[in-house]
């Protein structure tokens, strides 16, 4: 996250003089602290909730189907559109194929997933229940990397590992916890705060400057919390009203559904403000490159000037998302010719519309706060000039 740009806030900014330091690690480290504190109170412990076994799933390949349907043979939706011949474990079994405008399309060679199961007399049957995909999908995800690497070097693996780091922490602490009961908004925020602080130090590297960067976004994070509890209370969404949060009532009595909903808010926001703070803390760094003699409030006019034109972009780029991800639910919506003033009130609407809404706000206030924060660590660092000379993380050095 963050990649792309020119410059890193610890490359740009001057050298913190030891004050700067001391006063950036008195705050800084104490949310570390309460961000571990967090994880060790909230972790996970224990089973999951009891669910229902799965029946086996297999990986097999396609050897011959017949009829090859829907392809060439319409069938009644749900219903068995025909039979396939699959190998599974070097032995060939028969097994249904479904029909219906969502079921596999199989042909001869196809990687395909099949399901195991009794049937009344207590034989084992078979049924293709989709695609195997992980081939296709693990070739995709290498190409990524190599292109992130190739592109970004060190940065870019640095990225990867963060990006890890990340799924490291929603798979291995945020999910868990909330599966095992835990209310899902403090769960989320200490779970982002870890993220962040390991990401972008990760990413960026150790300095004031990355943590002007840090401070912002955990301010905006926190913003975004607090605008979205007001928000949700006062719009008296509950996170309920889809098929998801239904399955999940059934499956995880008593989930927080509401909380539910500002995790996701909050999770969603983080990505965007460590571009937006990344980019002004580092773009203070530049204008005073260019600038010394620039006061702390000239640096951020300047900065802020930028800043607005980003968050123009930005805005499309979040609204644009949550649209796309809505996309078969808007066109529903339009299909049955259902009024506006009608549907925008609903439950389901109203919900994602607050998603990008409300992180969008938090992106906006990210801005101001990082780049003054950014702007004061450069007129401290000028009124107190360091004895040392810039490091960057080019160097391998610390910055303080």
């Amino acid at each position: 996250m963050g990649a792309g740009h020119s410059h890193e806030p610890s490359e740009t900014l001057p050298p913190a003089p030891p004050r700067l330091r001391r006063i950036v690690t008195l705050v800084i480290v104490p949310m570390v602290v309460a961000t571990v504190v967090g994880l060790l109170v909230l972790w996970p412990r224990g089973s999951a909730p009891p669910a229902e076994e799965p029946l086996p799933r297999l990986r097999g390949e396609i050897v011959s189907a017949t009829p090859a349907c829907p392809r060439e043979i319409p069938a009644q939706p749900g219903g068995d559109c025909g039979t396939a011949v699959v190998r599974v474990h070097g032995e060939q079994v028969e097994a249904t194929v479904p029909s219906g405008p969502t079921a596999p399309v199989v042909a001869p060679g196809d990687k395909v997933i099949v399901v195991q199961s009794p049937d009344a007399q207590g034989n084992v049957r078979y049924a293709v229940v989709d695609h195997d995909r992980w081939t296709p999908l693990l070739l995709l995800v290498a190409l990524f990397i190599a292109a992130v690497i190739a592109f970004a070097r060190w940065r870019g693996a640095a990225s990867l590992v963060g990006l890890a780091v990340s799924f490291a922490v929603l798979l291995g602490f945020i999910l868990p916890a909330i599966q095992q009961g835990g209310a899902p908004l403090p769960v989320a925020i200490v779970g982002a705060a870890a993220i962040m602080f390991a990401v972008i130090y990760l990413t960026h590297g150790v300095s004031v400057g990355t943590s002007m960067a840090v401070l912002g976004t955990l301010a905006a994070l926190i913003l975004t919390g607090l605008l979205g509890l007001l928000v949700t209370r006062g719009l008296h969404l509950t996170g309920a009203g889809t098929d998801e949060a239904a399955i999940l009532t059934n499956v995880l009595a008593g989930v927080d559904l509401r909380g539910l909903l500002l995790a996701g808010i909050i999770i969603g926001t983080l990505g965007v403000l460590d571009d937006v703070t990344i980019t002004q803390t580092a773009l203070v760094g530049e204008l005073s490159l260019a600038d010394p003699t620039l006061s702390a409030r000239q640096l951020y006019r300047a900065a802020i000037r930028v800043g607005r034109s980003h968050v123009a972009s930005v805005v499309n780029t979040i609204i644009l998302a949550y649209a796309g991800a809505s996309l078969p639910l808007m066109l529903l919506i339009v299909s049955a010719g259902a009024k506006a003033g009608d549907v925008l009130p609903t439950q389901i609407i109203t919900a994602e519309i607050v998603r990008g809404v409300v992180g969008t706000l938090g992106l906006i206030a990210a801005v101001p706060i990082t780049t003054a924060l950014a702007a004061w660590a450069v007129a401290e660092a000028h009124r107190h000039p360091a004895t040392t000379s810039p490091i960057s993380p080019e160097t391998g050095h610390d910055h303080g």
